[in-house]
């Protein structure tokens, strides 16, 4: 069994209504609950919190929760991203792009939030995917 991340709430990661599959906010929380992206830089402890990493984190969370419903990155047609610091848009931008092509992605909203559950995360990301289920 794949180890994978666990709801940190009374919700699912994802839910399947018809052929809409809604994934709910994902971070770059690791089974572990340790959190990608977040370096180390010197003796002190002093964190870099890396929005590049961490949005490609996320969306490697996603697509693995995506595959528990038989579905894919290239199923999602709605994205909304939750930036902490707008500062961070450039990474997070590259990171995306590596998973989402510009002209057939999904449409996106992206807007900064004051904070998000943990001091470390800098981006979180929830999407919504279409899949046609086969006939029965």
């Amino acid at each position: 069994m794949v180890n994978k991340v666990t709801p940190r709430g009374a919700y699912p990661h994802v839910k399947v209504v018809g052929d809409f599959i809604f994934v709910s906010g994902t971070s770059s929380r690791k089974p572990d609950n340790s959190i990608e992206g977040v370096v180390i830089i010197d003796e002190m402890g002093t964190k870099k919190l890396d929005a590049y990493l961490q949005t490609k984190a996320v969306l490697q969370n996603i697509e693995r929760n995506l595959k528990t419903v038989g579905a894919s990155l290239k199923d999602v047609v709605d994205v909304s991203s939750f930036l902490v610091n707008m500062n961070d848009f450039a990474d997070y931008n590259k990171a995306y792009a590596e998973f989402f092509d510009k002209t057939t992605g999904p449409t996106r909203t992206t807007v900064a939030v004051h904070q998000l559950p943990h001091p470390d995360l800098v981006v979180e990301i929830k999407v919504t995917a279409f899949k046609k289920t086969a006939l029965k």
